[in-house]
């Protein structure tokens, strides 16, 4: 698909953010119709001191929780982008980043004001203990 290209370039700026330790949070959100599913909100987590991605899949009725590395993450997000979702949000100390994909479904990048003054608690504690996301 052609937003395939802008999500990668997107997906870098996640990736860039959690090695800065800037990263906030990230929401897959705007679904097209009344869909099942809701809402995938992604967020960092220590498991024996290794980080993983957590996402929260909110449905209807249901949340349902899965952890991956960042590159996984990465593809499983993605499968996401389309069908059903068409915006993702990154949230960082730095600025926002709205992925977005249009009603031809060509994808862009808008930036803004950071909405979040200091990174998540997980972030902070990698950073503390000089862990880094593989």
């Amino acid at each position: 698909m052609a937003f395939q290209t802008e999500f990668a370039l997107f997906w870098e700026s996640v990736k860039e953010s959690m090695a800065q330790y800037t990263f906030a949070k990230l929401t897959l959100a705007k679904t097209i119709g009344d869909t099942e599913l809701k809402n995938i909100y992604m967020r960092p987590v220590l498991v024996d001191d290794q980080v993983r991605i957590s996402l929260i899949a909110r449905y209807k009725t249901e949340e349902v929780e899965s952890f991956h590395t960042l590159d996984e993450a990465f593809f499983v997000l993605s499968s996401y982008m389309n069908n059903p979702f068409l915006t993702a949000l990154l949230f960082t100390t730095e600025n926002d980043l709205t992925f977005k994909l249009n009603k031809k479904r060509i994808g862009s990048i808008v930036e803004q004001a950071p909405t979040f003054k200091s990174a998540s608690d997980v972030v902070l504690e990698m950073k503390e203990k000089q862990l880094s996301i593989d």
